[in-house]
């Protein structure tokens, strides 16, 4: 499986979504205060043109048609792949149980260093509310120890960022 992520000004955004969904292509409309982006998950690596290209490593739950996506984006560094990658195979799978928790994706960048974790949820409310929670605690509780992931792996720091989803964006009713 394989994620397409674009993020780029709103009128090529527009142009791509017009083009796509005309193929019957799924994709979503991420906006928040800053910028807009367009996501889909396909069978294919064939995406969108200019798309940043993604292998889905672990999913749970199907990608809603509205809610609020958070994007953690963790650099690693080429040697530390597989070591970043067995945490994410072996993970609690708490998150799942999480009121309000609807997808996860596990990102593996296909041209960059950096991955994207990526969850979703029916709102902004219930992932505060999971970063709150007895799941968020235990999925971090080795987070800067010794028996976390070792800092040597990571080239620079992590960012999240964090959109609304919807099927389409606002202007264009369908």
């Amino acid at each position: 499986m394989y994620f397409h992520m674009l993020f780029h000004r709103t009128e090529k955004l527009k142009n791509v979504y017009e083009t796509e969904i005309s193929k019957n292509t799924a994709l979503f409309w991420l906006n928040n205060h800053e910028q807009s982006g367009l996501f889909a998950e396909a069978s294919s690596p064939e995406g969108f043109s200019d798309s940043a290209l993604y292998e889905v490593i672990d999913a749970s739950g199907p990608i809603p048609e509205t809610g609020f996506a958070v994007l953690n984006n963790i650099p690693v560094f080429e040697d530390g792949r597989e070591t970043f990658e067995e945490r994410f195979k072996n993970r609690a799978g708490l998150i799942e149980k999480e009121p309000g928790f609807k997808a996860i994706r596990i990102l593996r960048p296909v041209h960059t260093d950096t991955y994207i974790v990526l969850t979703l949820w029916n709102d902004e409310t219930a992932y505060h509310n999971w970063q709150e929670s007895s799941a968020y605690k235990h999925a971090h509780a080795k987070r800067n120890t010794s028996e976390g992931l070792s800092l040597s792996i990571f080239p620079r720091p992590s960012y999240v960022t964090t959109y609304n989803v919807a099927m389409h964006p606002p202007e264009l009713e369908r």
